[in-house]
């Protein structure tokens, strides 16, 4: 059995359909694997959600559990957050969480847990002024941005290809966080 955990958060960008896939690799390299989506994500992935909880061993989430439940989690090693949308970064940046995933990962910063987020975002959004300084808050709070040379890297709007993003960067770079932690 596994004994490090990573939880894979994805939100509603194209590569999200790829993602049993990423799990098994993440799989092949030791990491027991929670899958954790937002709510938009879920929807696109929802006739595929009950086979993705059977491939990770543990329920796909995308909300808030009610006071009193379980968690039915084990606490993580290291968190990857990818595909992560304009909205998923900048929410996070901002401490706006209104959505499960955003609040775990607000909360993973101050818990120390290694972090890494690869954005997957067209250059309309990158021309945004908060843009930036979301990346820039992220990065200052310890989170490990795959983003730019060597990570994923913005196309102009539609003309992207959810078969040319870079998961392997966003695994290796948590792995790469967790063994600086």
């Amino acid at each position: 059995m596994s004994t490090r955990i990573l939880y894979l958060f994805s939100s509603a960008a194209t590569p999200v359909f790829d993602v049993a896939r990423v799990i098994e690799e993440a799989q092949a390299d030791g990491w027991d694997v929670c899958l954790g989506l937002t709510p938009t994500a879920a929807r696109w992935l929802s006739e595929s959600l009950d086979g993705l909880a059977v491939l990770t061993g543990h329920p796909v989430r995308w909300d808030y559990r009610m006071p009193g439940q379980p968690d039915l989690w084990p606490e993580p090693d290291a968190i990857v957050v990818a595909p992560a949308t304009f909205g998923t970064v900048n929410a996070w940046a901002l401490g706006i969480t209104d959505k499960w995933l955003v609040g775990v990962v607000a909360e993973g910063i101050g818990k120390n847990i290694p972090i890494a987020v690869m954005p997957c975002v067209n250059r309309a959004y990158t021309a945004h002024p908060q843009w930036d300084r979301s990346l820039e808050t992220l990065r200052s709070a310890g989170v490990r941005v795959v983003y730019g040379e060597g990570g994923f890297m913005p196309n102009e709007p539609g003309q992207g290809d959810p078969a040319a993003y870079p998961w392997q960067a966003a695994l290796g770079a948590v792995a790469d966080v967790l063994g600086r932690a």
